[in-house]
């Protein structure tokens, strides 16, 4: 059986302002109306596969679920990484887990953050894929390089694998890391190389087995880790020392560029990492001019700018070849040509002690949530919405008061010892240091607004008494 292995890591740094640290690209949607997680997903529905199994960080845990929810999928696993060790690692575990239950088990290796239009193709890539690693290879998906790319790895093809198939496969001769422009030119006009799209698919035992040849230390400590791992909630979480001690190496260096085993298979199947905002503008529609644009936004005599509109109104005249995103705290004007230098604004925020790199204005929490309206000296505004049948944590603050006013939907408030329902237009007042919690019962989300005052507002003020959600678990 096919078991679909989904790595779900990814910083959000260089599609900023629009992904961030706590909600990185894959939980957006760019292009359509599901994130690159969840089209990830979707372009399995019509493959031969088992539940997936899903990697990612105790930070992003609960946006991993209710996406997965949200398409009725049911995964096999949803792994907990308590430190990020790069790719060999994370899949290490992962095949470990798998083999517990069928030691056959054929992992297809994929990223949640790219995008395939041609899904036919890569479908049928896949079922190619799938008869060579039943013979114990490990392969790999190589890209057809449209272009002399310098960001991303390439590999060499060597000799065929089977003359005879429809779809051509080889032995990989070697994968070469980002090159300059002009050796990237030079692979380009070689026709021997493709771009490293980071998919692979291989027997779990294959992969361990050639992990152990040259990485023994990692397939140790991932032992120890699986074999000391505990549930949570719907999650597994892998037991943080040993994982932790597990040298930081990706799949690539680990064993890909050192085993004999390595075959890859030349696509053209529409793909793109969607590395920078210059990137996304090339897969998205674009009027006569060459604009591509969401939201409310107003060009005129414009081209071939990127330009996204998430609370205001846009309006470019006279401009070309621009990215311009708008989210609620921060505005991003770029020229494409230097797209890619985004990353450096988020150094300077790191560096400045600022936050609009971690995290947006909006926050997404599992009950629902919550959007800073307004801030001054000892008070804050949010807007929260909590979701039909969800409830937040028992807790109290040593800091703040809080005064609720229900806007919609009808909220179960504890104060105390006391519970009373509080119903649209009326509001509830929360003192200093008195355990409180909203619950919504209801079958519509509830919206309340939340105005806090006080000494100290941070988000570090709250003491959980009693968390459904066990966030407070590392």
């Amino acid at each position: 059986m096919l078991h679909p292995v989904v790595l779900v890591g990814g910083s959000g740094t260089r599609l900023w302002p629009l992904s961030r640290k706590s909600y990185p690209k894959q939980f957006l949607p760019l292009g359509s109306k599901h994130s690159l997680l969840q089209e990830t997903l979707l372009r399995l529905r019509d493959l031969d596969v088992a539940a997936p199994v899903f990697l990612c960080n105790n930070e992003h845990r609960f946006l991993v679920a209710e996406q997965v929810q949200e398409l009725g999928v049911t995964p096999e696993a949803l792994i907990l990484e308590p430190k990020a060790r790069n790719t060999a690692p994370a899949i290490a575990a992962a095949a470990l887990i798998l083999l517990r239950q069928n030691p056959d088990a054929l992992m297809l290796v994929l990223p949640s953050d790219h995008v395939i239009q041609d899904v036919p193709a890569f479908h049928a890539a896949v079922e190619r894929a799938t008869k060579i690693a039943e013979q114990g290879f490990l392969v790999t998906f190589g890209i057809k390089p449209h272009r002399a790319e310098t960001g991303y790895g390439y590999i060499q093809r060597g000799e065929s694998f089977d003359d005879n198939a429809t779809i051509p496969a080889y032995r990989v001769s070697c994968f070469e890391e980002k090159p300059d422009e002009i050796t990237a030119e030079s692979y380009v006009a070689s026709g021997e190389y493709s771009w490293n799209g980071g998919m692979f698919l291989f027997r779990a035992q294959s992969y361990l087995d050639e992990l152990e040849k040259f990485e023994p230390q990692i397939v140790a400590h991932c032992r120890l880790a699986v074999e000391g791992a505990y549930e949570d909630l719907d999650f597994c979480r892998l037991e943080e020392t040993s994982f932790t001690l597990s040298p930081d190496v990706s799949i690539d260096v680990a064993v890909m560029e050192k085993t004999d085993l390595a075959v890859v298979i030349p696509v053209d199947i529409g793909w793109s990492d969607i590395g920078s905002w210059s990137a996304l503008w090339e897969m998205q529609p674009k009027d006569e001019c060459g604009n591509a644009t969401v939201g409310e936004v107003f060009v005129q005599d414009a081209k071939n700018c990127y330009i996204h509109a998430e609370r205001r109104l846009i309006a470019a005249v006279g401009v070309d070849d621009l990215v311009i995103v708008e989210t609620a705290d921060a505005v991003l004007v770029a020229h494409r040509d230097h797209a890619q230098n985004v990353k450096k604004i988020v150094e300077w925020l790191n560096a400045e002690g600022r936050s609009e790199h971690e995290t947006h204005r909006k926050m997404f929490t599992p009950w629902g949530s919550y959007e800073g309206i307004e801030r001054g000296e000892r008070f804050q505004v949010k807007r929260i919405i909590v979701k039909s049948g969800h409830k937040l944590s028992l807790q109290m603050h040593h800091h703040r008061a809080e005064h609720w006013i229900v806007v919609s939907g009808t909220a179960h408030v504890t104060v105390g010892e006391n519970v009373r329902m509080v119903t649209e237009n009326e509001s509830i007042y929360i003192p200093l240091g008195e355990n409180h919690r909203i619950e919504n019962r209801g079958r519509i989300p509830l919206h309340f607004i939340e105005v806090q005052s006080g000494a100290y507002l941070g988000e570090d003020d709250i003491v959980r008494l009693d968390d459904p959600y066990e966030r407070d678990k590392k």
